[in-house]
């Protein structure tokens, strides 16, 4: 496939302050997409603490045991609030018992000893309490935590059962004091059954690989797996250790080279999932242009999302397996972009009722389907007749849009697994059965409206714990983007809503609230929901009038 650059029209010269800043912003953003290829990630508590077990011979060892300290929490938890904290807190404490109990680094158990007990020992002591209360249903719906727990839990108990043997300075008070229990509802079977199946030499499901550190050493150069070209197993630092093993590879083995090339970039902490090329690269690209920023995209970029777009559908990344979302959101970009692809593909993902994320899923996602929604609707909106089945495209639209209604909450909102925030499902789910269902989801889209009216901050703000400039963002593309009547309580809402994301901390880096297998950050695909609010308000004509009688 040969594309020319693809400008969606040149670039506006309005004039306003907040468009041109947009422009810009967006320009810059796009080129990061070729500059960074791997993508643009927030580092990850859980998945440092597994390199700091893992593989403590690799660079950048001493400075990952201090994020780690330095990144605690004064409760003595990591991570984010709520049932979030589990993951990354149990994997922290592990690896700073590790490196107090193995002495890796006569820097690390020198200078920094006693703050490394002092966080083991509050780590300990808020484990035993949020362990104690938790439940399996109670749980964030994160990726693999089901087998996370259980291994970091056991890992720890053995940390706990040796001190009597091989005591450790700072740490005598955690002897005697109790093994750490799992969450109610909560079985080691699951983690039992896949260390047997690699032990038996069968091959695990791909979407495994993504977190197989959680068998320890059982994963050590499995001959069922195999690190991907980049060198990558699963798309997972902590994941392409566990394989590696705690000795040291050759200096050009491919899985150093691709542990060493994330701890080079991110100077010790890593994150927990990269590359993610495929899906950052189709989330930008749809947020700007949906949001009128008329980015120019280069050809290589429309290109890299055409090919990754394969028979069983396209992958975030090397690595990982081929899922809907992914797919249904790079045949979206390419759309909006005018080089349509047919989004027959997405059907291998059809349930009786909805679409899978992937094949094998265990829960459901709302974002996914309204992904899978857009790039149907998308195609109809393009000319099905040419793409496809035009009757067959409109009865997918008109079964994934009634079951999104469906998974509407009783508020208006929608929660997805994707994502800690009830403001990205929201904007996933409304604006695709506004855009593309419109007739018979006019209702669901107004509730959706009045709850994002109705839960706006003081300060002019959204955010589930706190206001974000991120979860702002997504309230700001409901309300612009949705077909409702504009009165004085939704323009005071809007520019509320601009001043916050116009202020220097709408331009900083948000709380993480992405799932994986720990909370992250997708850096540029939130910068382009940002950026594509600003424009969308900046159209608005009370806005440009603001904007034009401002100093």
């Amino acid at each position: 496939m040969s594309v020319d650059r693809v400008a969606c029209v040149p670039a506006d010269e309005r004039g306003t302050a907040g468009y041109a800043g947009t422009a810009r912003d967006a320009d810059d953003l796009i080129a990061g997409l070729t500059a960074e290829p791997w993508g643009q990630v927030s580092p990850s508590v859980y998945e440092t603490g597994r390199l700091v077990t893992l593989t403590p011979w690799l660079a950048g060892h001493v400075r990952r045991v201090e994020y780690l300290v330095a990144t605690q929490r004064p409760d003595g938890a990591w991570g984010g609030p709520d049932g979030y904290a589990l993951v990354p807190t149990l994997s922290a404490t592990e690896a700073i018992l590790t490196t107090l109990r193995c002495g890796t680094s006569d820097v690390v158990m020198g200078a920094h000893h006693a703050e490394l007990t002092g966080a083991a020992v509050r780590g300990i002591r808020v484990l035993r309490q949020r362990l104690g209360e938790a439940r399996v249903s109670t749980l964030p719906d994160m990726p693999a935590i089901e087998l996370i727990v259980p291994s970091l839990v056991a890992s720890v108990n053995r940390h706990l059962d040796s001190l009597g043997d091989t005591p450790v300075s700072g740490l005598e008070g955690l002897h005697g004091t109790g093994r750490l229990r799992l969450p109610a509802g909560m079985r080691e079977a699951p983690l039992a059954a896949i260390r047997a199946r690699l032990g038996s030499g069968a091959t695990v499901p791909q979407k495994l690989m993504h977190a197989i550190e959680v068998v320890g050493g059982d994963a050590r150069r499995v001959r069922t797996i195999r690190p991907e070209v980049t060198g990558t197993v699963g798309a997972s630092p902590a994941a392409t250790a566990a394989w590696l093993g705690e000795a040291p590879p050759a200096s050009d083995d491919p899985a150093r080279r691709y542990l060493e090339a994330v701890v080079g970039r991110y100077g010790g902490p890593v994150p927990c999932g990269i590359p993610i090329t495929v899906f950052e690269r189709a989330w930008v690209i749809g947020w700007l242009v949906r949001g009128g920023g008329r980015p120019s995209v280069p050809a290589e970029l429309v290109e890299s999302l055409a090919a990754a777009i394969e028979p069983v559908g396209a992958s975030a990344a090397a690595g990982l397996p081929p899922d809907a979302d992914t797919t249904a959101g790079a045949l979206y970009a390419l759309s909006l972009l005018g080089v349509p692809r047919k989004p027959d593909v997405l059907w291998a993902y059809e349930t009786d009722t909805h679409f899978c994320t992937w094949h094998g899923e265990d829960g459901l996602s709302v974002s996914t389907n309204a992904h899978v929604l857009e790039a149907f609707g998308q195609s109809l909106s393009t000319g099905a007749g040419r793409l496809g089945s035009a009757s067959r495209y409109a009865a997918t639209v008109a079964k994934v849009a009634s079951w999104l209604r469906e998974m509407q909450e009783s508020d208006g909102s929608w929660l997805d697994r994707w994502h800690a925030s009830p403001y990205y499902a929201t904007a996933c789910c409304a604006l695709a059965l506004d855009h593309f269902d419109r007739a018979r989801s006019e209702l669901a889209v107004r509730q959706a409206v009045r709850w994002v009216l109705a839960t706006q901050r003081t300060d002019g703000s959204w955010g589930r714990w706190v206001g974000t400039a991120e979860e702002t963002a997504y309230a700001m593309h409901v309300l612009l983007l949705a077909r409702v009547a504009r009165d004085e309580a939704w323009k005071t809402a809007v520019a509320r809503g601009r001043a916050v994301l116009l202020r220097p901390a709408g331009k900083s880096e948000d709380p993480p609230l992405w799932h994986d297998k720990d909370l992250y950050l997708p850096t540029a695909i939130v910068r382009a929901a940002v950026i594509a609010a600003l424009h969308l308000a900046a159209e608005v004509p009370e806005m440009r009038v603001q904007d034009s009688e401002s100093p």
